[in-house]
Protein backbone atom coordinates (compact mmCIF):
# COMPACT_ATOMS: atom_id res chain seq x y z
CA UNK A 1 0.00 0.00 0.00
CA UNK A 2 1.06 3.41 -0.48
CA UNK A 3 2.84 5.56 2.17
CA UNK A 4 0.12 7.94 4.24
CA UNK A 5 0.75 11.88 3.38
CA UNK A 6 2.16 12.69 6.55
CA UNK A 7 -0.47 15.72 8.05
CA UNK A 8 -3.79 16.32 7.49
CA UNK A 9 -3.79 19.49 4.85
CA UNK A 10 -2.00 16.06 2.40
CA UNK A 11 -4.84 14.29 2.69
CA UNK A 12 -8.13 13.80 0.29
CA UNK A 13 -11.33 14.05 1.89
CA UNK A 14 -14.78 12.22 0.40
CA UNK A 15 -17.83 13.53 -0.62
CA UNK A 16 -19.35 12.85 3.25
CA UNK A 17 -16.58 14.80 5.24
CA UNK A 18 -18.12 17.33 6.78
CA UNK A 19 -20.99 14.89 7.43
CA UNK A 20 -18.98 12.89 9.04
CA UNK A 21 -17.45 15.89 11.11
CA UNK A 22 -20.98 16.84 11.92
CA UNK A 23 -22.36 13.27 12.84
CA UNK A 24 -18.57 13.82 15.34
CA UNK A 25 -16.08 11.39 13.78
CA UNK A 26 -12.92 10.20 14.89
CA UNK A 27 -10.92 10.73 11.81
CA UNK A 28 -8.05 9.37 10.75
CA UNK A 29 -5.01 8.72 7.50
CA UNK A 30 -6.28 5.73 5.72
CA UNK A 31 -5.11 5.39 1.93
CA UNK A 32 -4.46 9.38 1.06
CA UNK A 33 -7.57 10.22 2.58
CA UNK A 34 -8.91 11.57 6.32
CA UNK A 35 -11.66 8.53 6.97
CA UNK A 36 -14.28 8.58 9.89
CA UNK A 37 -12.58 4.90 12.08
CA UNK A 38 -15.41 5.59 14.60
CA UNK A 39 -18.67 7.80 15.35
CA UNK A 40 -19.52 8.59 19.18
CA UNK A 41 -20.94 5.03 20.26
CA UNK A 42 -17.32 3.33 19.35
CA UNK A 43 -16.41 0.82 17.59
CA UNK A 44 -18.13 -2.54 19.33
CA UNK A 45 -21.52 -0.62 19.21
CA UNK A 46 -21.10 -0.04 15.74
CA UNK A 47 -19.78 -3.61 15.31
CA UNK A 48 -22.80 -4.54 16.87
CA UNK A 49 -25.33 -2.72 14.95
CA UNK A 50 -24.41 -4.10 12.14
CA UNK A 51 -24.54 -7.67 12.89
CA UNK A 52 -28.13 -6.72 14.29
CA UNK A 53 -29.59 -4.34 12.42
CA UNK A 54 -27.75 -2.26 9.33
CA UNK A 55 -25.02 0.42 9.28
CA UNK A 56 -23.44 2.79 6.51
CA UNK A 57 -20.12 3.08 5.53
CA UNK A 58 -18.27 5.92 3.75
CA UNK A 59 -16.36 3.68 0.63
CA UNK A 60 -15.86 6.57 -1.37
CA UNK A 61 -12.00 6.99 -1.36
CA UNK A 62 -12.37 2.92 -3.37
CA UNK A 63 -11.66 3.89 -6.80
CA UNK A 64 -14.30 3.16 -9.72
CA UNK A 65 -13.78 2.53 -13.21
CA UNK A 66 -15.97 1.47 -16.44
CA UNK A 67 -14.35 -1.14 -18.92
CA UNK A 68 -16.53 -0.90 -22.32
CA UNK A 69 -15.31 -1.92 -25.87
CA UNK A 70 -16.24 -5.34 -28.17
CA UNK A 71 -13.11 -6.36 -26.68
CA UNK A 72 -13.70 -5.67 -23.01
CA UNK A 73 -14.15 -8.76 -21.75
CA UNK A 74 -11.28 -10.67 -23.47
CA UNK A 75 -9.07 -7.71 -22.74
CA UNK A 76 -10.02 -7.61 -19.23
CA UNK A 77 -9.33 -11.56 -19.04
CA UNK A 78 -6.29 -10.84 -19.96
CA UNK A 79 -5.37 -9.21 -16.65
CA UNK A 80 -6.94 -11.75 -13.73
CA UNK A 81 -7.02 -15.23 -13.36
CA UNK A 82 -10.78 -15.45 -13.35
CA UNK A 83 -14.14 -15.88 -15.61
CA UNK A 84 -14.56 -12.75 -17.21
CA UNK A 85 -16.25 -13.51 -20.92
CA UNK A 86 -18.80 -15.61 -19.47
CA UNK A 87 -19.93 -13.18 -16.64
CA UNK A 88 -23.16 -12.35 -17.47
CA UNK A 89 -25.37 -9.25 -17.56
CA UNK A 90 -25.99 -7.87 -13.82
CA UNK A 91 -24.11 -10.24 -12.26
CA UNK A 92 -20.64 -9.33 -9.92
CA UNK A 93 -17.81 -11.05 -9.71
CA UNK A 94 -14.10 -10.83 -7.45
CA UNK A 95 -11.29 -10.66 -9.34
CA UNK A 96 -7.52 -10.11 -8.77
CA UNK A 97 -4.85 -8.31 -10.53
CA UNK A 98 -1.59 -10.44 -10.56
CA UNK A 99 2.10 -9.80 -11.34
CA UNK A 100 4.47 -12.02 -13.67
CA UNK A 101 5.35 -14.02 -10.26
CA UNK A 102 2.07 -14.90 -9.42
CA UNK A 103 1.61 -12.46 -7.10
CA UNK A 104 -1.77 -10.00 -6.11
CA UNK A 105 -1.59 -6.60 -7.27
CA UNK A 106 -5.03 -5.42 -6.04
CA UNK A 107 -8.12 -7.57 -5.49
CA UNK A 108 -11.33 -5.88 -6.98
CA UNK A 109 -15.05 -6.35 -8.12
CA UNK A 110 -16.29 -6.19 -11.42
CA UNK A 111 -19.71 -6.03 -12.18
CA UNK A 112 -21.25 -6.54 -15.97
CA UNK A 113 -23.88 -4.07 -16.81
CA UNK A 114 -26.30 -2.76 -19.38
CA UNK A 115 -25.97 -0.41 -21.79
CA UNK A 116 -27.81 1.26 -24.78
CA UNK A 117 -25.22 -0.44 -27.24
CA UNK A 118 -24.79 -3.68 -25.23
CA UNK A 119 -22.66 -3.97 -21.94
CA UNK A 120 -20.22 -2.79 -19.90
CA UNK A 121 -18.01 -3.48 -16.85
CA UNK A 122 -18.29 -1.79 -13.18
CA UNK A 123 -14.96 -1.57 -11.89
CA UNK A 124 -14.35 -1.54 -7.81
CA UNK A 125 -10.40 -1.08 -6.61
CA UNK A 126 -9.20 -0.76 -3.53
CA UNK A 127 -8.12 2.93 -2.11
CA UNK A 128 -4.55 2.94 -2.43
CA UNK A 129 -4.10 0.82 -5.29
CA UNK A 130 -6.42 2.91 -7.89
CA UNK A 131 -3.89 5.14 -9.27
CA UNK A 132 -1.40 2.01 -10.21
CA UNK A 133 -4.26 0.25 -11.16
CA UNK A 134 -5.74 2.35 -14.09
CA UNK A 135 -2.33 2.59 -14.92
CA UNK A 136 -1.90 -1.12 -15.45
CA UNK A 137 -5.43 -1.37 -17.66
CA UNK A 138 -4.08 1.97 -19.86
CA UNK A 139 -0.65 0.49 -20.52
CA UNK A 140 -2.12 -3.28 -20.98
CA UNK A 141 -5.29 -3.31 -22.53
CA UNK A 142 -6.08 0.04 -23.32
CA UNK A 143 -5.15 -0.29 -27.03
CA UNK A 144 -7.87 -2.93 -27.22
CA UNK A 145 -11.21 -0.84 -24.71
CA UNK A 146 -12.34 2.28 -23.47
CA UNK A 147 -11.20 2.53 -19.69
CA UNK A 148 -12.75 5.59 -18.01
CA UNK A 149 -11.96 6.61 -14.23
CA UNK A 150 -15.07 7.76 -12.45
CA UNK A 151 -13.97 10.51 -9.45
CA UNK A 152 -17.44 11.94 -9.65
CA UNK A 153 -19.13 9.11 -7.85
CA UNK A 154 -19.20 8.70 -4.32
CA UNK A 155 -19.52 4.85 -3.14
CA UNK A 156 -21.56 3.94 0.11
CA UNK A 157 -22.35 0.69 1.73
CA UNK A 158 -24.65 -0.32 3.89
CA UNK A 159 -24.74 -3.80 5.59
CA UNK A 160 -26.53 -5.69 7.81
CA UNK A 161 -29.64 -7.95 7.76
CA UNK A 162 -31.85 -4.86 7.76
CA UNK A 163 -30.19 -3.11 5.28
CA UNK A 164 -33.00 -4.57 2.79
CA UNK A 165 -35.57 -2.99 4.79
CA UNK A 166 -33.94 0.02 5.47
CA UNK A 167 -33.35 0.44 1.22
CA UNK A 168 -36.57 -0.81 0.64
CA UNK A 169 -38.17 1.82 1.68
CA UNK A 170 -35.95 4.32 -0.90
CA UNK A 171 -37.09 1.91 -3.87
CA UNK A 172 -38.49 -1.49 -3.16
CA UNK A 173 -37.35 -2.78 -6.66
CA UNK A 174 -33.67 -3.08 -4.81
CA UNK A 175 -35.18 -6.65 -3.47
CA UNK A 176 -35.06 -8.43 -6.47
CA UNK A 177 -31.09 -8.26 -5.84
CA UNK A 178 -29.45 -11.26 -4.92
CA UNK A 179 -25.83 -11.51 -3.55
CA UNK A 180 -23.34 -10.88 -6.55
CA UNK A 181 -25.93 -9.11 -8.57
CA UNK A 182 -26.32 -5.58 -9.76
CA UNK A 183 -28.60 -2.95 -11.31
CA UNK A 184 -29.83 0.51 -11.48
CA UNK A 185 -31.97 1.69 -9.27
CA UNK A 186 -33.26 5.87 -8.37
CA UNK A 187 -32.54 6.30 -4.97
CA UNK A 188 -33.95 9.76 -3.62
CA UNK A 189 -34.69 10.87 -6.69
CA UNK A 190 -30.74 9.92 -8.14
CA UNK A 191 -30.18 7.21 -10.44
CA UNK A 192 -27.72 4.62 -8.84
CA UNK A 193 -25.97 1.85 -9.43
CA UNK A 194 -26.40 -0.72 -6.77
CA UNK A 195 -25.32 -4.00 -6.26
CA UNK A 196 -26.03 -6.08 -3.29
CA UNK A 197 -22.84 -7.31 -2.03
CA UNK A 198 -20.15 -6.01 0.79
CA UNK A 199 -17.06 -6.50 3.52
CA UNK A 200 -18.83 -7.15 6.25
CA UNK A 201 -20.35 -10.64 5.84
CA UNK A 202 -23.64 -9.62 6.17
CA UNK A 203 -26.18 -9.04 3.73
CA UNK A 204 -26.01 -5.56 2.09
CA UNK A 205 -25.70 -3.07 -0.65
CA UNK A 206 -22.85 -0.62 -2.12
CA UNK A 207 -24.26 1.97 -3.93
CA UNK A 208 -22.47 3.82 -6.72
CA UNK A 209 -24.42 7.81 -6.60
CA UNK A 210 -23.32 10.52 -8.17
CA UNK A 211 -20.81 12.51 -5.53
CA UNK A 212 -23.44 15.95 -5.87
CA UNK A 213 -26.00 13.50 -4.45
CA UNK A 214 -24.17 11.64 -1.89
CA UNK A 215 -24.51 13.36 1.16
CA UNK A 216 -28.33 13.75 0.65
CA UNK A 217 -28.66 9.91 -0.03
CA UNK A 218 -26.79 8.99 3.21
CA UNK A 219 -28.87 11.49 5.23
CA UNK A 220 -32.28 9.99 3.93
CA UNK A 221 -30.40 5.72 4.58
CA UNK A 222 -29.23 7.44 8.05
CA UNK A 223 -32.90 8.66 8.59
CA UNK A 224 -34.39 4.97 8.68
CA UNK A 225 -34.68 3.56 12.35
CA UNK A 226 -32.43 0.56 11.15
CA UNK A 227 -29.37 2.62 10.15
CA UNK A 228 -26.58 3.84 12.20
CA UNK A 229 -22.89 5.15 10.70
CA UNK A 230 -20.30 2.77 11.38
CA UNK A 231 -16.16 4.00 10.40
CA UNK A 232 -13.24 1.89 9.68
CA UNK A 233 -13.02 0.48 12.98
CA UNK A 234 -15.99 -1.72 12.53
CA UNK A 235 -15.48 -1.99 9.14
CA UNK A 236 -12.11 -3.90 10.04
CA UNK A 237 -13.26 -6.04 12.87
CA UNK A 238 -16.35 -7.42 10.57
CA UNK A 239 -14.32 -8.39 7.62
CA UNK A 240 -11.78 -10.18 9.78
CA UNK A 241 -14.77 -12.01 11.68
CA UNK A 242 -15.74 -12.61 7.79
CA UNK A 243 -12.62 -14.45 7.11
CA UNK A 244 -12.08 -11.07 4.05
CA UNK A 245 -8.82 -10.57 2.65
CA UNK A 246 -6.96 -6.60 3.49
CA UNK A 247 -5.24 -5.79 0.40
CA UNK A 248 -1.58 -4.86 1.26
CA UNK A 249 -1.94 -6.55 4.72
CA UNK A 250 -3.53 -10.69 4.36
CA UNK A 251 -3.07 -10.09 0.57
CA UNK A 252 0.21 -8.84 -1.27
CA UNK A 253 1.91 -8.93 -4.69
CA UNK A 254 4.44 -11.63 -2.85
CA UNK A 255 1.56 -13.87 -1.65
CA UNK A 256 -0.07 -15.87 -4.73
CA UNK A 257 -4.19 -16.58 -5.15
CA UNK A 258 -3.51 -20.03 -3.62
CA UNK A 259 -1.40 -19.16 -0.86
CA UNK A 260 -4.07 -16.90 0.09
CA UNK A 261 -6.52 -19.99 -0.46
CA UNK A 262 -8.37 -17.77 -3.14
CA UNK A 263 -8.39 -20.62 -5.60
CA UNK A 264 -12.62 -20.52 -5.28
CA UNK A 265 -12.00 -17.52 -7.29
CA UNK A 266 -10.55 -18.88 -10.19
CA UNK A 267 -13.33 -20.86 -12.12
CA UNK A 268 -13.10 -23.85 -13.94
CA UNK A 269 -12.90 -22.84 -17.18
CA UNK A 270 -9.56 -20.43 -16.64
CA UNK A 271 -7.69 -23.20 -15.11
CA UNK A 272 -5.35 -26.36 -16.61
CA UNK A 273 -7.80 -28.01 -18.87
CA UNK A 274 -10.25 -25.21 -19.04
CA UNK A 275 -10.60 -23.40 -22.50
CA UNK A 276 -9.33 -20.88 -21.80
CA UNK A 277 -6.57 -21.74 -18.94
CA UNK A 278 -3.76 -19.68 -18.45
CA UNK A 279 -3.01 -16.68 -20.82
CA UNK A 280 -2.60 -13.90 -17.95
CA UNK A 281 0.02 -12.57 -15.74
CA UNK A 282 1.90 -15.25 -13.75
CA UNK A 283 -0.17 -17.93 -14.96
CA UNK A 284 2.43 -20.74 -14.70
CA UNK A 285 3.44 -19.75 -11.26
CA UNK A 286 -0.36 -19.75 -9.75
CA UNK A 287 -1.02 -23.06 -11.95
CA UNK A 288 2.34 -24.65 -10.39
CA UNK A 289 0.78 -24.25 -7.15
CA UNK A 290 -2.93 -25.40 -7.83
CA UNK A 291 -1.27 -28.62 -8.87
CA UNK A 292 1.51 -29.11 -6.54
CA UNK A 293 0.54 -27.45 -3.58
CA UNK A 294 1.90 -24.08 -1.77
CA UNK A 295 4.40 -23.85 0.93
CA UNK A 296 2.68 -21.64 2.82
CA UNK A 297 -1.12 -21.10 3.49
CA UNK A 298 -3.21 -18.42 4.56
CA UNK A 299 -5.00 -19.52 7.74
CA UNK A 300 -7.96 -18.42 10.50
CA UNK A 301 -6.42 -18.62 14.41
CA UNK A 302 -8.12 -18.25 17.17
CA UNK A 303 -6.60 -17.65 20.71
CA UNK A 304 -6.61 -20.26 23.22
CA UNK A 305 -6.28 -17.16 26.01
CA UNK A 306 -7.81 -13.62 26.13
CA UNK A 307 -4.56 -11.37 24.56
CA UNK A 308 -5.20 -10.21 21.22
CA UNK A 309 -2.93 -10.88 18.60
CA UNK A 310 -1.62 -7.88 16.06
CA UNK A 311 -0.33 -8.09 12.58
CA UNK A 312 3.07 -8.84 12.38
CA UNK A 313 3.37 -10.82 15.44
CA UNK A 314 5.67 -14.06 14.38
CA UNK A 315 4.05 -17.75 15.22
CA UNK A 316 6.20 -20.60 16.44
CA UNK A 317 5.19 -24.13 16.53
CA UNK A 318 5.79 -24.28 19.92
CA UNK A 319 6.59 -23.03 23.73
CA UNK A 320 10.43 -23.28 22.50
CA UNK A 321 9.61 -24.27 19.14
CA UNK A 322 10.75 -22.83 15.57
CA UNK A 323 9.45 -20.02 13.78
CA UNK A 324 7.12 -21.27 10.63
CA UNK A 325 4.83 -17.90 9.92
CA UNK A 326 3.72 -14.60 10.65
CA UNK A 327 0.20 -12.80 11.51
CA UNK A 328 -1.41 -10.32 8.72
CA UNK A 329 -4.39 -9.51 10.31
CA UNK A 330 -5.60 -9.57 14.01
CA UNK A 331 -8.05 -8.37 16.85
CA UNK A 332 -10.59 -8.69 19.69
CA UNK A 333 -13.37 -10.52 17.84
CA UNK A 334 -16.59 -8.75 19.31
CA UNK A 335 -19.43 -11.44 18.27
CA UNK A 336 -17.34 -14.42 20.09
CA UNK A 337 -14.88 -12.55 22.78
CA UNK A 338 -11.78 -14.11 21.78
CA UNK A 339 -9.12 -13.35 19.87
CA UNK A 340 -9.28 -14.31 16.18
CA UNK A 341 -6.10 -13.10 13.54
CA UNK A 342 -5.30 -14.75 10.23
CA UNK A 343 -1.42 -16.01 9.23
CA UNK A 344 0.63 -17.16 6.58
CA UNK A 345 1.98 -20.80 7.90
CA UNK A 346 4.42 -23.27 6.61
CA UNK A 347 2.31 -25.57 4.54
CA UNK A 348 2.78 -28.39 7.41
CA UNK A 349 1.02 -26.61 10.21
CA UNK A 350 -1.68 -24.86 8.26
CA UNK A 351 -3.91 -27.88 9.77
CA UNK A 352 -7.34 -27.70 11.43
CA UNK A 353 -7.14 -27.78 15.16
CA UNK A 354 -3.48 -27.23 14.80
CA UNK A 355 -1.97 -25.57 17.83
CA UNK A 356 0.82 -23.04 17.45
CA UNK A 357 2.04 -20.11 19.15
CA UNK A 358 2.31 -16.26 18.74
CA UNK A 359 4.58 -14.09 20.24
CA UNK A 360 2.96 -10.70 21.66
CA UNK A 361 5.37 -8.44 23.85
CA UNK A 362 7.97 -11.38 24.23
CA UNK A 363 5.56 -13.59 25.53
CA UNK A 364 4.05 -16.52 23.65
CA UNK A 365 0.63 -17.37 23.39
CA UNK A 366 -1.88 -20.22 22.75
CA UNK A 367 -3.75 -20.68 19.32
CA UNK A 368 -5.39 -23.24 17.37
CA UNK A 369 -6.00 -22.98 13.14
CA UNK A 370 -9.47 -22.37 12.97
CA UNK A 371 -11.80 -22.79 9.89
CA UNK A 372 -12.89 -19.32 8.15
CA UNK A 373 -15.07 -16.99 8.47
CA UNK A 374 -15.07 -17.23 11.96
CA UNK A 375 -18.67 -16.14 11.95
CA UNK A 376 -21.54 -17.44 9.24
CA UNK A 377 -21.93 -15.35 5.84
CA UNK A 378 -25.30 -14.17 5.95
CA UNK A 379 -25.44 -13.27 2.15
CA UNK A 380 -28.75 -13.41 0.47
CA UNK A 381 -28.49 -15.93 -2.24
CA UNK A 382 -32.06 -15.76 -2.99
Amino acid sequence: MSALPETSADLLTTPLHALHLELGAKMMPFAGYDMPVNYPGGILAEHKHCRESAALFDVSHMGQLRVSGDDAAAAFESLVPVDVVDLAVGKQRYALFTNASGGILDDLMITRRQTDTGSDFFVVVNAACKEADTRHLHTHIGHRCQIVSMPDRALLALQGPKAITALSRLNPQVAVLTFMTGGTFVLDGVECFVTRSGYTGEDGFEISVPDDHAVALAKQLLAQPEVKPAGLGARDTLRLEAGLCLYGHDITETTTPVEAGLTWAIQKVRRPGGARAGHYPGASAIERQLSAGPTIKRVGLMGLERIPVREGAVIFDGLRGHKIGHVTSGTSSPTLGKPIAMAYLAANHALPSHEVWAEVRGKRQPMRVHAMPFTPHRYHRG
